[in-house]
């Protein structure tokens, strides 16, 4: 049988066709030192140059093995947009993500321009995802992603502020989630006009041990619902932390595959599910890439693999600093335990 190509795999994954082996990706960031060491540039610069975003999610892919490219890499291209600056750190020589230096202070103050997506680094996202679909000979897939309505709210204003309102503002709450929710589908309708081959909304920030299932059903389903019915396949609903409590109404929104992190008891989602959900997931990036020696490695993925997922992906962005020894272990144990089929798609 002749080795499939990276985007080959990752199409058919989606499709339930059988597969070579289980593909190895994510729908959040996995850039690596070792990409942007190679190509001579520090961290910080490669959130404002789409070549440098491009080549380095290319670069990664190329040194590890990964199928598929995942763009942007930060969660502030949107709210810089929407008139919320940002904080880049230009001058440092650490890893520091971006982050939005300037958040509403209340509902009241929440007002969405008609003209982002041309405004801030959205333009420099578009251009990076050009140059990945180009200058990656089509080998790789190519992921986009954008924060859940609930999650982008917790951008844009702050978080307490947001779940106090859920009880004494029900309706100002209600109305600014609704306003997110529409910009969550214009922004990933966006990326898919651009075409990434599959899309994942990261509803992070609402896991059970931020919110109630209760106030999840009442605030986060129908918002997240909304946006699966108008996104076109693959699409991916990935949630952080605790969501056993919530599995099923997760399964509920219309997601073509489900990902959890490390929280999830995903023998037991699996048993809940069934076999015909695509599910992916759980292990701790930080934890097993960047602190665990690279003989660990092994056995946390296998353990995932045993445990019903479809394909390994971590919790979360792969931290960049991980170790090469580690990431490469990831890869490697992917490939070759993950010859044997998953419970929702079959070997060739």
């Amino acid at each position: 049988m002749t080795e499939m190509m990276p985007k080959e795999r990752i199409q058919r994954f989606f499709n339930r066709e059988p597969v070579d082996v289980m593909p190895c990706f994510s729908g959040m960031g996995m850039v690596t030192v070792q990409a942007i060491e190679q190509m001579g540039i520090r961290f910080a610069e490669v959130h404002t140059s789409a070549e440098y975003m491009a080549h380095s999610a290319i670069t990664t892919a190329e040194l590890f093995g990964f199928d598929a490219v995942v763009i942007p890499y930060d969660m502030c291209t949107v709210p810089e947009a929407l008139g919320r600056g940002v904080s880049l750190y230009h001058d440092s020589e650490e890893i520091l993500y971006p982050t939005v230096p300037s958040k509403w202070a209340t509902l009241d103050e929440v007002e969405i321009p008609t003209d982002y997506l041309g405004k801030g680094r959205m333009p420099v996202v578009d251009e990076a995802l050009g140059i990945a679909k180009s200058k990656g000979d089509g080998r790789f897939a190519v992921g986009g992603w954008v924060l859940g309505p609930f999650t982008m709210a917790g951008q844009l204003i702050e978080l307490d502020v947001l779940l106090k309102g859920t009880r004494r503002q029900k309706e100002k709450v209600e109305n600014f989630l609704s306003q997110m929710t529409d910009l969550v589908i214009q922004v990933a309708r966006h990326y898919q006009n651009l075409g990434v081959d599959y899309m994942n909304i990261r509803e992070m920030g609402s896991g059970t041990d931020i919110i109630s299932p209760r106030v999840w059903k009442m605030f986060i389903q129908e918002n997240l619902q909304k946006i699966f019915s108008a996104l076109k396949s693959p699409k991916i609903l990935h949630i952080c932390g605790s969501t056993d409590m919530i599995i099923e109404m997760m399964n509920e929104c219309g997601a073509d595959a489900l990902s959890v992190d490390q929280k999830n008891n995903v023998a037991e989602t699996r048993k809940k599910l069934g076999h015909e959900v695509l599910l992916l997931g759980n292990f701790n990036p930080y934890e097993t890439l960047v602190q665990m020696d690279a003989s660990e490695v092994e056995q946390v993925i296998k353990t995932c693999i045993d445990a019903g997922v479809d394909a390994v992906w971590p919790g979360c962005d792969i931290w960049p600093d991980a170790k090469k020894e580690n990431v490469e272990t990831y890869v490697q144990t992917v490939r070759g335990y993950g010859k044997r089929p998953s419970p929702a798609v079959g070997r060739v």
